[in-house]
């Protein structure tokens, strides 16, 4: 686990660190030091803490005037124990909503596991951004994940998408690419 790192191709364009703000403005990273585990498993130093102990976070970008995030997801989503969800909404999304952030992209591809718990803060995070024409994708959910997820309903408030080239799309081409899908998806 401690080789996987966030995706840093577009550390050119967009560092949260650097971002005033992002939840993660001024963080300073070791790449030697690890010190963050998901069940006594060393990940790599680059992932953000949100709270959590067993899932970690990136954000690759956000862009406040086109009002979207992309946020990649390490590690196990546990809203039956830890509540990962409400850590997420209130530590992250909350601000980033604050921020006119209304259109998320969450990066899933290292979700291991995921365990259903209430609802409750997944319609909350809808409510708080459909008026605005927001939305939330889950990109690259793995398949035993997504039957998880699925089984939950949750998918009435993220929408599960695959595209196993998105890193070839810088950040904005896409956002542009999947905000067309989920215009036509919405209507």
């Amino acid at each position: 686990m401690h080789d996987i790192e966030p995706y840093y191709n577009w550390r050119h364009i967009y560092t949260a660190e650097e971002d005033e703000l992002s939840p993660f403005y001024g963080t300073e990273y070791s790449e030697f030091e690890f010190t963050n585990t998901i069940y006594n498993y060393y990940i790599h130093p680059q992932w953000d803490e949100m709270g959590s102990r067993t899932l970690y976070l990136k954000i690759l970008m956000a862009d406040y005037d086109a009002n979207f995030a992309i946020i990649e997801l390490m590690g196990e989503w546990n809203d039956a124990i830890e509540n990962d969800i409400q850590t997420l909404k209130r530590g992250i999304i909350d601000l980033m909503i604050n921020r006119k952030i209304y259109k998320f992209i969450l990066i899933a591809e290292n979700i291991l596991n995921f365990h259903s718990g209430d609802r409750e803060y997944y319609e909350e995070w809808y409510d708080d951004i459909k008026e605005k024409g927001g939305w939330v994708v889950a990109l690259n959910m793995p398949e035993q994940t997504q039957f998880d997820f699925k089984k939950a309903r949750l998918t009435n408030y993220i929408t599960l998408l695959f595209d196993e080239k998105w890193r070839v799309f810088n950040p904005m081409h896409l956002f542009e690419k999947i905000d067309n899908e989920m215009i036509r998806y919405l209507e």
